[in-house]
């Protein structure tokens, strides 16, 4: 069963991603949502560890958080506002959220 985690925690202050990136399966997918797209601040070590995933896992980002914060998607992120959060939820079998 595919299933969607959704992060929303700062990766700075606790293993959150490091964890959720352990567990991740084959058809995964991993949404970052609120201060969780600070990982793909430029030169980061959660921003390697989020491009060296497998192509096969989806990585997504919330538009609305990365307009707040500042913070520009690598080209590895599909960027979805919250229409496609809903749909990205329908998506998967599951979803997984990381509080």
């Amino acid at each position: 069963m595919a299933t969607l985690h959704v992060l929303s925690h700062s990766p700075f202050s606790d293993s959150r991603l490091s964890s959720c990136l352990r567990l991740l399966g084959a058809n995964d997918g991993l949404l970052l949502s609120g201060d969780a797209v600070y990982a793909l601040q430029p030169g980061s070590a959660q921003r390697q560890a989020l491009e060296l995933m497998p192509d096969n896992i989806g990585l997504f980002a919330l538009d609305e958080d990365l307009t707040a914060r500042a913070v520009s998607a690598p080209q590895r992120v599909q960027v979805v506002d919250y229409a496609g959060f809903v749909e990205l939820s329908c998506r998967f079998d599951k979803v997984n959220s990381w509080l």
